[in-house]
């Protein structure tokens, strides 16, 4: 029994263009008692695997976190699946807003102690407490009261390309980050303001929410199916969308296009940009934005440095990696120090308090 991958992404990018089929990159997740997570990992990954779903799946005592994708016309066979699971029946499967057949190159399904990971001791709140959850209309009116502070709970590199109109985006590496901030700049606020929240699919905000709660906010709200749904909702509804930039999405994609605006800018030289990408050194690996003249005279790289040693026979490189572990500043995100246009840190609520 196969209970783990064995090709390569360069080995299954092959066979998903030699199968010709369209496929389909969705995300879910649901919190839920799970007693034995390493069973269910090894059973997801058995069935997934032989309905050609390729992702990264994080299973955890709290619940399930999934993004993949899979063959268009085995969405049914994996539906029904999911249903025959007493906690997955009916979730809400978020459907990517722009599909790519290679979004996913490899089956990853990792038993983890959280599906989110938010450093809390869990035990100290009921994460099912959770905000009310809005539409995306509602989330608009919710939006548009001058008594709402709309925080967004995703990282700085994610709000860079894109946030909602009005939004608070907090200058954070990490989820965990954002909760102490969000929960200490507003504590003077917790009987009257509405705090509304939002984040890619909606897995952050639904702890976030409870978090909340649990330290004494009364109005807690929280975006249903994250930007994600919200612009399903958007497109099908006609509803306008306040929303600008685009969506950041953890997989080979790295966003979707939510509105044709390009609020961030090339790292290394400040032109208008938002396109991610990662330091071609793969001794770095940085995430950062760059634009295509940047691209072309850097040789994809983020620093002459790195420009050096990609140029470097392929033997070379790996000598001078033995030994070195990954750099510090590919957990940076944009912020390493040589990267002249790199979004500056700023207090997030400097303008909230002002008012």
């Amino acid at each position: 029994m196969q209970l783990y991958n064995k090709l390569s992404a360069i080995e299954r990018a092959e066979l998903i263009e030699k199968a010709g089929k369209d496929r389909l990159t969705l995300s879910f997740y649901q919190y839920a008692r799970i007693s034995n997570p390493q069973e269910l990992r090894d059973q997801l990954f058995v069935k997934w695997d032989s309905l050609d779903v390729l992702g990264r799946i994080y299973i955890a005592t709290e619940g399930i976190n999934a993004q993949l994708s899979l063959p268009a016309d085995s969405f049914d066979a994996f539906k029904i699946h999911l249903d025959s699971i007493d906690f997955l029946k009916d979730v809400r499967l978020n459907i990517a807003v722009e599909q790519d057949n290679m979004s996913f190159l490899k089956l990853k399904v990792k038993v983890r102690d959280k599906i989110v990971a938010d450093g809390l001791n869990d035990d100290t709140f009921d994460v099912t407490n959770k905000g009310v959850h809005l539409s995306a209309k509602d989330f608009n009116d919710m939006l548009a009261n001058p008594n709402t502070v709309c925080v967004d709970m995703r990282n700085h590199y994610e709000s860079e390309i894109g946030h909602f109109d009005g939004a608070v985006t907090p200058d954070v590496d990490t989820f965990r980050e954002s909760l102490d901030i969000i929960e200490a700049d507003l504590r003077e606020h917790k009987e009257e303001k509405n705090l509304l929240m939002y984040c890619t699919g909606g897995i952050r905000c639904e702890k976030a929410s409870a978090y909340y709660k649990h330290k004494g906010f009364k109005n807690v709200y929280q975006l249903e199916g994250g930007i994600i749904e919200y612009t399903r909702q958007v497109n099908e509804e006609g509803i306008d969308n306040k929303f600008i930039g685009k969506n950041f999405v953890f997989d080979e994609r790295r966003s979707e296009k939510i509105s044709d605006d390009v609020i961030a800018k090339c790292h290394q030289c400040g032109t208008s940009c938002d396109a991610h990408v990662n330091c071609a050194n793969d001794a770095c690996h940085l995430l950062f934005i760059q634009c295509d003249n940047c691209k072309a005279e850097m040789d994809n790289c983020c620093s002459t440095t790195c420009k050096e040693i990609h140029a470097l026979p392929f033997e070379e490189q790996k000598e001078l990696r033995k030994g070195q572990g990954n750099s510090n500043d590919i957990f940076k995100k944009g912020r390493a120090d040589h990267l002249p246009y790199k979004k500056d840190l700023r207090n997030i609520f400097e303008t909230f308090k002002k008012e």
